[in-house]
């Protein structure tokens, strides 16, 4: 009896977490990197400290339609690049729709999780921009210093 009870609920639960993204978010089933980019869309928009009020409605409409534009298409290209990028045989095999389900589940249990990895990961790759920067910077001085030597040097020859 106990059995039955514990498979019972188990079904009815992993049915649950299974179909309440899809009815949430109204979205077709199974597209669950759709739902994944709407309600990190919508975090990010209603968590937003910075934004006025005012600003708010438009910020949603303005996510909503570049999210009716990819449709999971974006999720699932920073999946692809995390796969890519990771050697370990079990990441490249388990489908990106399992990874987007998951996804799902963390931004609602802590609202903005992935905006701020988003944010650190920003914040990096424009620092590594700024030190490359730096340093052509610091090579095109080199050059133009010794352009200007070779141009002395032909002046003071003629």
């Amino acid at each position: 009896m106990f059995k039955k009870f514990l498979l019972t609920s188990f079904l009815f639960l992993s049915s649950l977490i299974i179909i309440y993204p899809s009815k949430k978010e109204n979205t077709n089933f199974f597209e669950y990197c759709y739902s994944l980019e709407k309600i990190i869309s919508r975090n990010t928009v209603e968590k937003g400290k910075n934004l006025s009020n005012n600003f708010k409605p438009l910020a949603k409409d303005i996510t909503l339609f570049g999210t009716k534009k990819t449709k999971g298409m974006f999720a699932n290209k920073i999946i692809d690049q995390y796969k890519n990028s990771k050697k370990l045989f079990i990441i490249k095999y388990v489908p990106n729709q399992i990874y987007c389900l998951a996804g799902y589940w963390i931004e609602v249990a802590n609202p903005g999780k992935f905006e701020s990895i988003f944010y650190k990961k920003t914040i990096k790759k424009i620092n590594e921009y700024k030190n490359t920067k730096k340093e052509v910077d610091k090579f095109i001085k080199e050059i133009n210093l010794e352009f200007n030597s070779i141009k002395k040097g032909i002046n003071d020859f003629f």
